[in-house]
């Protein structure tokens, strides 16, 4: 984890030696005036730069609006239901190569799985192989299966999600408030 950080950490400190040191080079050949003029530009650039910013940081903590989830498409909704999870607490795992599907894989800290998948009806696709609940005793315990739709689910697809047992089916209501700050373990799913 700190490896990731270095760099950056790094790159700040060297920039912030960098100001200092022009603002002490600058009050010696000017004075006070040069310090004063700085701070006086911070004071005007920092609140524009912080409202240009705040949306993409919003949704980077994962927030998002309405607006900005209807404008997504589907790799869009990924990344922001990643972010979601990632708020909630949960490990976002890297996609494997080989899907060509788009899911969301994650764990929390409790070791509980947790898959996602993204498409406008619940049920399984012809080309889709139905979930297998079978595993080897004293083996983890199958993913939490969630099915993501912006748009409201049918009758047919709650029923679907029922039979299938495990999977939690999130509407484009219930996808909002989950957006919007919601835990994933507060929301109630459609089926």
């Amino acid at each position: 984890m700190f490896r990731d950080v270095l760099p950056a950490l790094a790159a700040v400190v060297v920039i912030l030696c960098a100001v200092v040191a022009g603002l002490a080079l600058g009050y010696r050949v000017a004075g006070i005036g040069v310090p004063v003029g700085a701070l006086a530009v911070l004071a005007l650039v920092a609140p524009a730069a912080v409202r240009r910013h705040r949306p993409l940081a919003r949704r980077r903590l994962g927030f998002y609006t309405p607006e900005e989830l209807a404008e997504l498409d589907t790799q869009g909704l990924a990344l922001a239901v990643s972010r979601m999870l990632r708020r909630d607490g949960w490990r976002v795992l890297p996609q494997r190569r080989s899907e060509a599907r788009i899911r969301v894989r994650a764990r929390n800290g409790g070791g509980q799985r947790l898959e996602v998948a993204f498409r406008p009806v619940a049920e399984p696709l012809p080309d889709e192989d139905a979930p297998s609940r079978s595993g080897r005793p004293g083996g983890p315990a199958p993913p939490l299966r969630l099915v993501v739709h912006r748009g409201a689910f049918t009758r047919r697809d709650v029923q679907w999600a029922r039979r299938q047992g495990g999977v939690r089916l999130i509407d484009g209501p219930c996808l909002r408030r989950w957006a919007h700050g919601t835990p994933l373990n507060e929301l109630d799913d459609s089926s």
